[in-house]
């Protein structure tokens, strides 16, 4: 399995992150792996077919949205959270609190923010 580049998230512009978190089914990925923490890729609910889930998968990794990691013969997905935040605080946080109903404000260990 050939490793994936994953771009440096300070180098990355803003519009470029927005513009890939814009598309529908990308918000339902992004939302399943707030919801989840991580999935291998045919594990996704989503209602394309496996070569358009792996195009929107693309997009979302090189905006530096989400971390593609080699397991075995599958490839794990997860959200770059802690990155995304450095560089844009409270964007990704924001964003998938309003996709993911009922997820907690705060940090990954789910306390509260004060």
């Amino acid at each position: 399995m050939r490793a994936l580049q994953h771009p440096d998230v300070a180098n990355i512009p803003l519009s470029t992150v927005l513009s890939a978190l814009a598309d529908p089914v990308r918000l339902r990925i992004v939302a399943e792996l707030a919801r989840s923490g991580g999935i291998v890729c045919g594990q996704f609910d989503v209602p394309v077919g496996m070569s358009t889930l792996s195009h929107h998968l693309k997009v979302l990794r090189e905006a530096g949205v989400l971390r593609v990691t080699p397991q075995g013969s599958y490839r794990t997905h997860e959200l770059r959270h802690e990155e995304m935040e450095r560089r844009f605080p409270g964007v990704l946080e924001s964003i998938t609190r309003a996709v993911v109903p009922g997820r907690p404000r705060g940090d990954d260990q789910g306390r509260p923010s004060p």
